[in-house]
């Protein structure tokens, strides 16, 4: 399967062509961009514009965007209106946060890639019918704005009241959204444990609009992004998991999305060992 690393690992530090160019020497073939402001300023056009000049040489392959969760340089920290969540009942702060995920958006413009990434609501709030309304007014501008720069959206399970994969359907089944799906295994493994239920039901009930994936593991209770068999603690059963990945040939990449960790000080060397441990399995 297709290998592709989200720099979600490095979201603590500035995005610039030398970590891009150390991902490429590391045999990693594609990534999705984890846009948060103190990684990539969606505003700092000059950042993006070095970027863009790199990928249009380099054999890198922008697969896709993690839309941005805070407004903010400091991942929300300056309070609680950096938040975006594009299923704010309230209109005139919904406004105002769709136009953060266009400005994310308009980075395709110059560096081309295949999804954006997209979270329902906040971790671990509650279901609101009212809610579902604002995400459907929000998804529809934001499809359309997508588009229009050869974007597809992509819904991803979280650890909310929203999105699970069978709220994730039935968002689906009552707006008639055409959406697909980021399978995230470690928010799946979340909401498993929570109910008693088991991992493969979350990814049989995704499976049909799964598009990409969001692979790390965790202890069940805490998400936190760890490294596939290389932590201990990690509860998912990778073997089973990765069964019902070739179950689905060619309809998404393996895609690691991981925390950075002291337990790793040189975190690509670890990277290849997880996607050779990934194929293995």
């Amino acid at each position: 399967m297709d290998h592709v690393l989200s720099t979600h690992l490095f979201q603590k530090h500035r995005l610039s062509t030398a970590l891009l160019d150390r991902i490429l020497a590391a045999g990693i073939p594609a990534v999705e961009i984890f846009v948060n402001r103190q990684h990539l300023d969606y505003l700092n056009k000059a950042q993006i514009n070095e970027l863009a000049s790199w990928f249009r040489d380099a054999k890198l392959q922008l697969w896709a965007l993690h839309s941005p969760m805070y407004s903010d340089d400091q991942n929300g920290r300056s309070g609680p209106n950096a938040t975006i969540a594009i299923n704010e009942p309230v209109k005139n702060k919904r406004v105002v946060m769709v136009d953060e995920v266009k400005r994310a958006l308009e980075i395709a413009e110059q560096i081309p890639c295949r999804y954006l990434v997209q979270h329902l609501g906040v971790p671990y709030e509650e279901f609101d019918e009212r809610r579902v309304d604002a995400a459907f007014s929000s998804l529809e501008e934001l499809n359309s704005f997508a588009r229009q720069r050869g974007v597809e959206i992509l819904l991803e399970n979280i650890p909310n009241g929203f999105s699970n994969a069978s709220k994730l359907n039935y968002f689906t089944e009552v707006t008639h959204l055409s959406n697909g799906y980021c399978f995230d295994s470690g928010h799946a493994q979340l909401y498993a444990h929570s109910t008693h239920g088991h991992i493969d039901s979350e990814f049989e009930l995704m499976r049909p609009r799964i598009r990409s994936s969001h692979l790390h593991d965790n202890n069940g209770v805490e998400d936190t992004h760890r490294f596939p068999f290389l932590h201990s603690g990690g509860t998912i059963d990778w073997r089973r998991m990765l069964e019902l990945f070739r179950a689905c040939p060619g309809q998404f990449p393996l895609n690691l999305e991981l925390k950075e960790s002291d337990d790793f000080p040189q975190p690509l060397d670890s990277i290849r060992t997880v996607f050779e441990k990934l194929e293995q399995a």
